[in-house]
């Protein structure tokens, strides 16, 4: 509950304890397209505030699943910046977010995430989405345990 009103005040989601958590903030998504313009520069299929908008409100990404896909993108940018170099800034952005939610959100019963389901909300066909799940996963190592100060480090320079 705490993370809950910390993220609402700081990341401008309103004072409303009713407002959803489900997309992304204005201020979120412009630090999102800023940052993953950085760390994957190829001009193919740049990330556009327009995509972030429209991915975020389709698979409803939360801020939790934003701050996780952070992690891993920092991780990617120590242990593999090769990968960052081939792969286009909007394609990592949402392969990031879907392993994120995979993983914070998916239990294999109710709250199970399809990668059909990303690939609507990204315009990519499926085939495209598990191709791009494997290379992420094979690049992060498959190291996706984050230890919650991790996050809340993620937190604290989201909000400076």
């Amino acid at each position: 509950q705490q993370l809950s009103e910390r993220v609402r005040k700081r990341l401008y989601y309103g004072w409303d304890k009713d407002c959803s958590l489900d997309n992304l903030s204005s201020p979120v998504a412009d630090i999102a397209v800023e940052l993953l313009q950085k760390v994957a520069p190829s001009p193919i299929r740049r990330l556009q505030k327009k995509y972030v908008s429209r991915v975020s409100r389709e698979a409803c990404i939360s801020p939790c699943s934003m701050m996780l896909a952070l992690v891993y993108i920092e991780r990617l940018r120590h242990r593999n910046p090769e990968y960052l170099q081939q792969i286009s800034s909007s394609d990592l952005f949402l392969i990031s977010m879907m392993v994120a939610s995979k993983y914070l959100y998916d239990e294999g019963e109710e709250e199970e995430v399809f990668n059909d389901e990303w690939g609507a909300a990204g315009k990519v066909d499926v085939q495209t989405m598990n191709t791009l799940e494997m290379n992420f996963l094979s690049a992060i190592d498959w190291s996706l345990y984050t230890d919650p100060r991790e996050l809340f480090e993620v937190l604290s320079w989201l909000e400076g």
